[in-house]
């Protein structure tokens, strides 16, 4: 079996954020070489997700609006965890949005249903993040 790896990185000039990383992603998998297996791509900070949706603007901006009534950022002490950092509303919205996805690879493309695209949301930007992808297979 073979392993692939590699760390994507995101400059994130907002504090939360939503990019579409299929095209990482199949980059990823065209110099991987795997033809048949798996591909697991994960946010790599507490305050971020890795999910799979549609690539729909609209979409896009009703989860900004639903993520900010499950837990909004403000006022900052509604929350305990927020003393040095003012970010526990980015850990819940990671918790709802969740850590990362599994793909399955086959005839070495990514074995999406209609209109399925990866992103990564990024709820405590304004700097450099990433996402790890691997792939696993033949």
């Amino acid at each position: 079996m073979k392993s692939y790896r590699k760390e994507l990185w995101f400059n994130i000039s907002k504090r939360r954020e939503l990019i579409n990383i299929t095209p990482d992603v199949n980059e990823c998998l065209r110099e991987s070489k795997i033809q048949e297996g798996l591909c697991l791509v994960n946010a790599m900070h507490i305050s971020a997700s890795v999910f799979i949706n549609d690539n729909e603007s609209g979409l896009h901006h009703d989860f900004e609006v639903w993520l900010e009534k499950l837990a909004p950022e403000k006022p900052y002490d509604q929350y305990m965890h927020n003393g040095f950092e003012d970010n526990a509303d980015a850990h819940l919205k990671r918790t709802i949005m969740g850590r990362e996805v599994v793909v399955a690879v086959t005839g070495g493309k990514l074995d999406f249903g209609p209109w399925e695209q990866i992103f990564y949301g990024e709820f405590d930007g304004k700097r450099r993040k990433r996402v790890l992808v691997k792939i696993i297979g033949e």
